[in-house]
């Protein structure tokens, strides 16, 4: 009896295990996801163990498991209705006015949070990465207060390109000490401009 029920046990993912965040790439060799049980946090690709499982496949919004021969899928935790971007500045619905310290705050405070909840899934025009997909952004965030929405295409941030992982990581050291951030991202097929005053 004590056999079978250690064996269940074992065969079962833990009860509190969650998909946190997803990074999907067209290579599905180089996806991740972060997964999450017992107050720790792993960045697990396909054919990697982690929390008693082995990951199967990992897709735009959920992850496929595998313990001991029983599959589980797991969605992504917080999946709900975003909120809509906040009112911009009057004359321009783009454009937002935010304060240098209160950003740097807010991004220390929601960094973690950014990271886990934000999927990126790379745009494909003709062959090449022409952007990135946000598929998940997480409400009330810096992200949705500078305007970005689930299901904007990012292509470009101060004139560059976002032409690969690297490149949008890349901007981040470039971007600190500018006053103005702008974004452009298609938005149902149109272009849309995102600008961001830091004062």
């Amino acid at each position: 009896m004590f056999a079978v029920l250690l064996a269940a046990a074992l065969s079962s993912p833990p009860a509190d295990l969650a998909a946190v965040g997803i990074v999907a790439s067209r290579d599905a060799s180089r996806s991740v996801v972060l997964l999450r049980s017992g107050g720790r946090t792993r960045v697990v690709s396909v054919g990697e163990n982690a929390f008693g499982g082995r990951v199967t496949a990992i897709r735009a919004d959920a992850v496929a498991m595998e313990f001991e021969g029983r599959s589980v899928d797991l969605r992504l935790s917080g999946d709900s209705v975003r909120a809509a971007a906040p009112a911009p500045a009057a004359g321009d619905p783009g454009a937002h006015v935010l304060t240098r310290r209160d950003v740097e705050r807010r991004i220390g405070e929601e960094a973690p949070r950014i990271l886990a909840e934000t999927t990126l899934v790379p745009a494909v025009d003709a062959g090449r990465v022409a952007g990135f997909t946000l598929t998940r952004v997480p409400e009330n965030s810096l992200l949705t207060e500078a305007g970005l929405r689930a299901g904007d295409v990012l292509t470009q941030v101060n004139d560059t390109p976002i032409d690969s992982m690297a490149t949008l990581i890349g901007l981040w050291p470039k971007l600190q000490g500018e006053s103005t951030l702008t974004a452009v991202v298609l938005r149902n097929g149109q272009p849309v401009s995102l600008t961001v005053s830091l004062r």
